[in-house]
């Protein structure tokens, strides 16, 4: 058996972005866009410095985002997900050294909690529960016990209800005109007739 090289846990760069969605289709697969999470996060930005990968001689091997949303009485809190680690990395602890890194980081960067969509056995040992969630909704099918949450401050996920909207900056998508007119092929219009 080939000896585990430790994995480097890292903010997350602008040229791992392609490595990162695609170690997300190879965990998860295409129904990963269906999940009512995915809502929360299409179009926007994870928030800010929170956004980690960890690298194995320079290979994306695991991810862990985080997302700033709010629920339906006005309480701000952090989304988390998705988490992935490549297959052949599993079952060595990247996943849980991932979950310790988002969670210390966000709370150094002064958030109250931390909501997600996963199995309760697994992220228990995080922190995470149900105790708090009961009140508050995912947009779109989900299983309400999966729904988990853990407070960072105290008492920062008391009174928490409705349903949970995401609150993070939109991404910029470039004007199309900006984009034709700086492309090398862009045919410009002649403002005059050859004679």
């Amino acid at each position: 058996m080939a000896a585990i090289r430790p994995q480097k846990i890292r903010q997350e760069k602008l040229a791992d972005i392609a490595a990162r969605e695609a170690l997300l289709d190879r965990a998860y697969g295409p129904s990963r866009f269906t999940k009512s999470s995915q809502s929360l996060r299409q179009d926007r930005l994870p928030a800010s410095g929170l956004s980690f990968v960890a690298a194995d001689d320079g290979e994306i091997v695991g991810t862990v985002r985080l997302w700033n949303v709010r629920d339906g009485a006005g309480n701000d809190a952090l989304l988390l997900g998705p988490l992935a680690v490549a297959p052949e990395h599993r079952s060595n602890g990247l996943g849980g050294r991932l979950m310790k890194h988002a969670i210390a980081a966000a709370r150094m960067r002064g958030h109250g909690a931390i909501l997600l969509v996963g199995d309760a056995p697994y992220y228990e040992r995080f922190g995470f529960s149900a105790a708090q969630t009961g009140s508050l909704a995912m947009p779109g099918a989900y299983e309400q016990h999966r729904l988990l949450g853990l407070e960072l401050r105290a008492d920062a996920l008391a009174g928490a209800q409705g349903v949970i909207s995401a609150t993070g900056r939109f991404v910029s998508k470039p004007d199309l005109h900006e984009q034709v007119a700086a492309s090398p092929r862009a045919v410009k219009s002649p403002t005059s007739r050859a004679a």
